[in-house]
């Protein structure tokens, strides 16, 4: 019997519950006999969205407390040179689902634009693998009944937001959700509303609705006593600690929590007590999976894997300089400096990944495509940007390095980024000549030495002029001008 996951609304929180429910599943390979568990591992993917590079103890922070994160970096592999797909979320995302860079992504801003039919995403690539396939939380990839819908683009079950907007309310009247139909049971999409939130009432937190999901998801795809195992793949795309911004201008406090233990007596200003407490939060149910996978003995089948959609933001009366989230580098989110996408990246492999490892790789989202596809055993498509980096979480020689690393962005004009090694181009708007960085010497890019290296520079100018493909929703364009649309 495999067991069949479930969403439904219920009076406690509106959400996800489980029901064990008779069907046959696909025929998989039989487990080596003794085998505990299956024989490619299950996968949780959790990405935060606007998390600072230097939000969490183990990346510097001394004020946040972050305790199961910090134990999840000593216990698996923490690169220090991990970066986002793009300074901003919808782009982002599409980066990481689909393997390509912002100079090929379909998607590469906030629009309401859907991937397309034809964007392969990790979850197909998985699903290819037999992989079961559970989305939760922002999604920003698609509305419903468009081509972007999570469960047209490989997740059998998904619950969450569509759209950025939808997600910045941290007590919504509803959240979106499919499930397959089965055995004479139909398919259902749409909305299940939360009555508890109705009303003005603020009452489930969707953080905590997700982590239930989450929890209830690991419950029933943890492998069956018979030996027969289908992997589970599980993303959780949290919102926190995203702004709610539309609160901010009506109270000037977006930073949206039940409560702001244990920064209720620091003297520091209300929206940052909330940001700390919204970060120890997420920290505290990354700990609850942590341990719902320790309770049901999975260590050595799941790999963990966290990280940020981009870098910290300045929104709902924050200032991302008060705490350090972006630690010493320079930029926050919508900057194409340092601290607007590099990201902290956590990857805990128990058994394959050797514990307290520190990788300075440049690696980028676009890389988790191909590298999942590698430790699935299935087949990625072709010409992606991305690199496998499955060699260094192994412990092996990384033969496989990207030449250049490349960024782009388009609010308030175009603007582009590159990394050649511990190079490292910002184009601020278009036209403008290229800024150069020495990130060994210089991480929080205080010195542009262009003049100083103008071999360097001629190599980036050669590589931009085809790192992108034209893009009819996102052409490059100069800064609007002052007073202008």
């Amino acid at each position: 019997m495999i067991k069949k996951l479930r969403f439904a609304c219920s009076l406690a929180f509106a959400f996800l519950v489980s029901q064990n429910l008779s069907a046959q599943g696909p025929v998989l390979p039989k487990a080596n006999k003794g085998q505990q568990g299956p024989t490619r591992p299950n996968i949780i993917m959790i990405v935060a969205d606007d998390l600072g590079y230097g939000d969490l103890g183990s990346y510097g922070q001394k004020y946040i407390k972050t305790p199961y994160l910090d134990r999840l970096a000593a216990e698996g592999m923490r690169f220090t040179h991990a970066y986002a797909g793009a300074p901003i979320g919808g782009a982002a995302r599409a980066s990481l689902m689909t393997g390509l860079h912002t100079g090929h992504t379909y998607i590469r801003g906030n629009k309401n634009i859907p991937l397309r039919a034809k964007d392969i995403t990790i979850a197909e690539v998985l699903r290819q693998a037999r992989y079961k396939t559970i989305a939760l939380g922002k999604w920003g990839l698609g509305l419903e009944n468009t081509t972007g819908e999570p469960f047209k683009k490989g997740f059998e079950h998904w619950a969450g937001f569509t759209t950025q907007e939808h997600a910045d309310n941290y007590y919504p009247q509803f959240l979106w959700r499919f499930e397959p139909g089965f055995k004479g049971v139909n398919a259902f999409h749409g909305m299940v509303p939360i009555y508890r939130n109705r009303e003005g009432r603020r009452v489930e937190y969707s953080q905590d609705l997700i982590t239930k999901a989450a929890l209830n998801s690991i419950r029933i795809y943890r492998p069956a006593f018979d030996n027969k195992y289908q992997p589970f793949f599980l993303y959780i795309s949290y919102t926190t600690p995203h702004a709610n911004n539309d609160l901010f201008s009506k109270t000037g406090n977006g930073m949206e929590v039940p409560h702001n233990r244990p920064y209720s007596q620091y003297r520091w200003p209300l929206a940052e007590r909330n940001k700390a407490a919204m970060i120890t939060r997420l920290d505290a149910d990354v700990g609850k999976i942590m341990d719902k996978i320790a309770q049901y003995k999975m260590e050595k089948d799941t790999i963990i894997i966290f990280t940020s959609d981009n870098g910290p933001h300045a929104e709902g009366g924050v200032n991302p300089t008060y705490l350090g989230s972006a630690g010493p580098l320079r930029g926050i989110k919508r900057s194409l400096y340092e601290g607007g996408i590099r990201v902290p990246l956590i990857i805990r492999w128990t058994g394959k990944t050797k514990a307290n490892i520190i990788s300075e790789l440049p690696v980028g989202a676009w890389d988790f495509m191909p590298t999942l596809a590698q430790i699935a055993r299935s087949r990625a498509p072709r010409d992606l940007d991305g690199v496998s980096f499955l060699a260094t979480l192994q412990g092996l020689p990384q033969t496989q390095k990207h030449e250049f690393l490349y960024w782009e962005f388009h609010e308030g004009g175009s603007k582009q980024a590159a990394r050649m090694g511990d190079w490292k181009v910002v184009r601020p708007a278009l036209g403008d000549r290229l800024e150069l960085y020495n990130l060994k010497t210089d991480i929080g890019e205080t010195k542009n030495v262009a003049a100083q290296h103008p071999d360097v520079i001629i190599k980036f100018e050669n590589f931009l002029r085809t790192a992108r493909t034209r893009s009819t929703h996102w052409p490059l364009t100069k800064a609007t001008p002052a007073g202008g649309r």
